[in-house]
């Protein structure tokens, strides 16, 4: 079958509608029918690996998903470019004293401060690599320091000293007047780590033609290295990158808006592949920035004001978090909130889920079709369960873990209805629930934060309205079980204020008063039906 003609099977499917899906159209019709396709992405281990470059994992995860949704063999790397020099000292890492001293080393020869890992740039490596997993994205992991010290890239490094006056015309052809390398500036596309004290404060004092290299460095050292078997030269960035293309025959790596924009990284290294390579670059697209918003400080103090992958599973669903990333097109500047709006994120999830399971009707079938995608992308698996999940809201929730003390196990039994193949994820939304809660709510909604009267305390109450709570005791609570709706629970309480002469307010928040010593909390015939009869009637005994 031609490009064109399953091209065209592939547009009569109505389901591959998501950008990614438009995107992985464009690889095959750009790059033709492969046996494999090479979608890479990567990124200096430096420091925490951040949801912004999280953002470019995920958009790669995607479209290898709609790729291989279309049948294709697809071969997914992720780059650890972790022979890069180490130029700062981290926030977040202790005895900052130390690492200051491993300044222009490589940065798999820091050592790791925390003693849990071989170096400082595998530390950054493990926290990442351990959680991908967790939102379904396995890649094949390369590390380009062992790559370079194997001298894999001799031969890459050779073509490009020998070309290096070609690659500078590929350098200056963005560049403006006041920013070109002149005839008569030297350019090596080659930096070296010296071989004695291993630091990059080097000068490249001659080259030979083939592999040998001549440098000198500050520490006094000098030789000539032949980078066959030497171990520490290494291309800069810009060359390095398009030499990999070839190198891994790349057909997709999307980059950030910096790296992507007219002029910038990506364009001259398309200039360099070619010219130097041989390899048509791959086909790119541009993603945004991930803001973020309403962080509590306890998560972002000891992280060096940056969220990682773990700190935002701990707040969303992996499914929820992919969602939010699925849900949006990667050229979209967006907010991942930490705040109030965690409410709304999660009602959006599962009101396209509902629509996915016919429970909520779509606007059209492209409306459909359009959610249906975005939720199959949003699994870790990329499959609809067979059951629909147990949606329960994360206001609910937090109400609920608040009155069993976060007893995961009691909310589960309280909801009363949940099938032994929605526990497991289940489990998990609460478990979000309850971290958001105890670390975020506090800031952002303190309302939110109850703790019941379980010790026997009582509130200070005037005589009329520690009447009025007696008659909810001793009159709304035995009817609790036949109440079928909250506001039947709610207007039993108003009839009493209103025969009693009080303010419905005030009445109200003297109930919150001696439930949780607040003066407001949770809507209260809710809240009533939550507790339950035999909770309420123990910690109203005491009046």
């Amino acid at each position: 079958m031609s490009n064109e003609n399953q091209n065209n099977n592939e547009k009569r499917d109505p389901l591959l509608c998501h950008w990614a899906d438009q995107m992985a159209n464009q690889i095959i019709r750009e790059k033709g029918d492969l046996d494999s396709y090479t979608c890479a992405s990567g990124i200096t281990p430096s420091g925490t690996v951040h949801l912004g470059n999280f953002r470019e994992i995920i958009t790669v995860d995607l479209v290898v998903r709609a790729l291989r949704d279309r049948g294709k063999n697809v071969r997914f790397i992720y780059s650890w470019d972790d022979y890069d020099v180490f130029r700062k000292v981290p926030a977040n890492m202790p005895d900052p004293e130390i690492l200051e001293k491993y300044l222009r080393y490589p940065i798999t020869e820091v050592p790791d401060t925390t003693g849990r890992n071989e170096n400082y740039a595998r530390h950054h490596e493990v926290d990442i690599e351990t959680q991908l997993p967790r939102v379904g994205i396995s890649p094949e992991f390369l590390y380009q320091a062992s790559r370079y010290r194997a001298n894999r890239y001799a031969e890459g490094m050779r073509k490009a000293m020998q070309n290096r006056e070609v690659i500078k015309e590929c350098l200056n052809e963005y560049r403006d007047d006041a920013h070109k390398m002149k005839p008569e500036d030297v350019y090596w596309p080659v930096a070296i780590f010296c071989g004695k004290c291993q630091k990059d404060t080097t000068e490249i004092t001659d080259y030979d033609g083939e592999y040998g290299i001549t440098y000198k460095c500050e520490c006094g050292n000098c030789e000539t290295a032949d980078i066959r078997t030497f171990k520490g030269a290494k291309l800069g960035w810009r060359v390095d990158w398009p030499m990999r293309w070839n190198e891994e025959k790349v057909v997709f790596e999307p980059g950030g808006k910096d790296h992507i924009s007219p002029g910038g990284s990506y364009d001259t290294a398309k200039l360099v592949s070619k010219k130097i390579y041989g390899w048509d670059a791959p086909v790119t697209m541009r993603y945004d920035f991930v803001n973020l918003k309403g962080v509590p400080g306890k998560m972002s103090s000891s992280k060096g004001k940056v969220i990682a992958l773990p700190d935002a599973l701990d707040v969303y669903q992996a499914e929820v978090l992919r969602y939010l990333f699925a849900g949006t097109r990667p050229n979209t500047e967006f907010a991942i909130s930490f705040d109030m709006d965690v409410l709304k994120v999660y009602e959006d999830y599962d009101k396209t889920e509902r629509i996915v399971y016919g429970i909520d009707k779509a606007k059209s079938d492209d409306h459909f079709n359009k959610e249906k995608r975005i939720y199959m992308l949003s699994q870790i698996d990329g499959k609809i369960p067979e059951t629909m999940p147990y949606q329960v809201t994360i206001r609910q929730l937090t109400t609920l873990l608040q009155i069993y003390s976060g007893d995961i196990d009691a909310v589960i039994k309280a909801l009363g209805d949940v099938k032994p193949e929605q526990e497991e994820r289940l489990r998990r939304r609460i478990e979000c629930a309850w971290f958001w809660v105890k670390h975020s709510a506090p800031d952002c909604a303190p309302d939110f934060c109850f703790e019941l009267r379980n010790d026997g305390s009582k509130a200070e109450l005037s005589d009329d309205l520690l009447t009025a709570v007696k008659r909810v005791r001793d009159e709304v609570l035995p009817k609790l079980d036949t109440f079928q709706l909250d506001k039947e629970c709610q207007q039993a309480m108003y009839d009493i204020a209103t025969e009693m002469g009080l303010e419905s307010k005030a009445l109200f928040t003297a109930l919150y008063q001696a439930l949780i010593g607040k003066e407001q909390g949770p809507r209260l015939g809710s809240f009533f039906r939550i507790i339950g009869k035999e909770k309420l009637e123990k910690i109203l005994s005491v009046y």
